[in-house]
């Protein structure tokens, strides 16, 4: 069992107390408060290869300046939080050795029983005080079902859809995505 800091600390002090730790724990940090992160389950792992897939291969089908990341690489909305979506895009260009994206435009995460409340509630919130931040996809592989939540364009509203089947645009960065391709792909 890994003994977390008990004091709150930035985004900087995180890092730093993560990098000298050994091992494949996950962490996030939320309001300066060190949270460690379940392990995936085989089927949680292979949503997240699934819809890194199939935003790499939209991203690429319209050859968009963007980016798709997975497992350990964050965002960030100011000094005291750090989080690590299932899967991220960024729009732009990036440091090889950050751990935080500096334009993410999608962020996706994959529900689990352990996680829903947070992934629905709580980091929708979270997620959109970040500018940058155009969609949130939250996915519910055993249902079948995409969440998608959108800014308005030229506001701070923000909209959503549900969707089983079909596409959905996610533009910025001009990309479409096929619901029904990526909720095959989840559910092989």
């Amino acid at each position: 069992m890994v003994a977390l800091p008990k004091s709150r600390m930035t985004v900087s002090q995180f890092f730093d107390w993560w990098d000298k730790r050994r091992g494949d724990e996950r962490y996030e940090l939320v309001d300066g408060e060190v949270i460690a992160m379940g392990r995936d389950r085989i089927r949680h792992n292979r949503a997240k290869t699934s819809t890194f897939t199939a935003l790499s291969r939209a991203i690429a089908k319209v050859g968009v300046p963007c980016e798709v990341f997975i497992d350990g690489v964050g965002v960030s909305r100011n000094t005291k939080n750090f989080r690590l979506p299932d899967v991220v895009v960024n729009c732009g260009d990036v440091e090889p050795d950050a751990s935080v994206v500096p334009n993410p435009v999608i962020v996706v995460e994959i529900v689990s029983p352990s996680s829903e409340d947070h992934d629905v509630h709580i980091k929708l919130a979270e997620y959109f005080q970040i500018p940058s931040i155009a969609h949130y996809l939250i996915i519910y592989p055993e249902r079948r079902l995409v969440i998608h939540h959108r800014r308005m364009e030229g506001s701070e509203t923000v909209g959503a859809s549900f969707a089983s089947r079909g596409e959905i645009e996610l533009t910025p960065p001009g990309i479409s995505l096929d619901v029904d391709v990526l909720l095959a792909e989840i559910n092989r």
